[in-house]
């Protein structure tokens, strides 16, 4: 609903464009005012509540509020607040986190389960054979290819993460079928990864690429994870791609641990925390 509000505002009269505008800087408030406190936020008269209600399809103002407060009612709505320059510290709070939380539940409602268990197959398969997981990111997307690598790594797999972009490739050349390579990347454009992708893919490693939808390098791997935000219309970026991608590799590692096992993986971590004990203060 939001999002129809949002696309509906250029062809709005001023006056309505400014109910619009109310509407997307604070639903859940919008939902429960009365009309005289609306149309004095927005500066513009009664009637022109109820008519900006009408122009976005509704029958009337109570209609719209009924059905605002069902799209809300889940928690935060999805819709990318931008941060303004002249924010106060709780502004920026609450529209940073509010955006994060949108993007997560937007990727639940969006996201393919069954491309998400086909690359947890292709890992889970690597896993069983001894084969090699190397996770390739660059810039940003590099802190996450080494994140990977940790979680990874401690279910007693064989993997590397790589951010340069020569070692992406002179690793790539060396992969081999049954090896397992995912490559990370925001923008889905980076020359490097898409190289290191056709390398892999042409000495017949599985490609698994986290990026957005319509890139280049979403045609470019076996498997596609899309990681789709609106990050890029914010002029203060506070990441929520990274954080993204990281929830991604997250479900990824829960589902290969599952697919090893308790009986094997157990006995494996609890020697690690062990060891690591020392490493602290009592």
């Amino acid at each position: 609903m939001l999002e129809r509000i949002k696309a509906s505002l250029p062809s709005l009269a001023p006056a309505e464009q400014r109910v619009g505008k109310l509407v997307l800087s604070d639903p859940r408030s919008f939902a429960t005012l009365p009309v005289s406190v609306l149309a004095e936020r927005a500066h513009v008269s009664k009637p022109t509540v109820v008519r900006f209600c009408r122009s976005v399809g509704y029958d009337g103002l109570s209609d719209f509020k009924l059905k605002l407060a069902g799209s809300v009612s889940e928690g935060v709505p999805f819709i990318h607040r931008s941060v303004d320059a002249d924010d106060k510290t709780a502004d920026v709070m609450v529209k940073v986190i509010d955006n994060t939380v949108a993007a997560f539940l937007k990727y639940r409602n969006d996201a393919s389960a069954s491309a998400i268990e086909k690359a947890i197959d292709a890992l889970a398969a690597t896993h069983r054979t001894g084969k090699r997981i190397e996770f390739f990111g660059a810039g940003n997307s590099g802190i996450v290819a080494q994140d990977a690598q940790h979680k990874f790594f401690r279910l007693g797999m064989h993997t590397i993460a790589y951010s340069d972009g020569h070692m992406q490739v002179m690793s790539a050349s060396m992969l081999e079928a049954g090896d397992c390579v995912v490559i990370i990347s925001n923008s889905g454009r980076t020359r490097d990864l898409m190289d290191a992708c056709d390398i892999a893919r042409k000495h017949g490693a599985t490609t698994i690429v986290i990026t957005a939808s319509a890139s280049p390098l979403a045609a470019a791997g076996h498997i596609h994870l899309a990681a789709d935000h609106p990050e890029g219309y914010d002029r203060y970026s506070p990441m929520v791609s990274r954080l993204l991608h990281l929830m991604i590799i997250d479900i990824l590692a829960t589902g290969v641990a599952l697919r090893i096992g308790g009986s094997q993986l157990q006995p494996l971590l609890k020697e690690m925390k062990d060891n690591l004990r020392v490493k602290r203060y009592a």
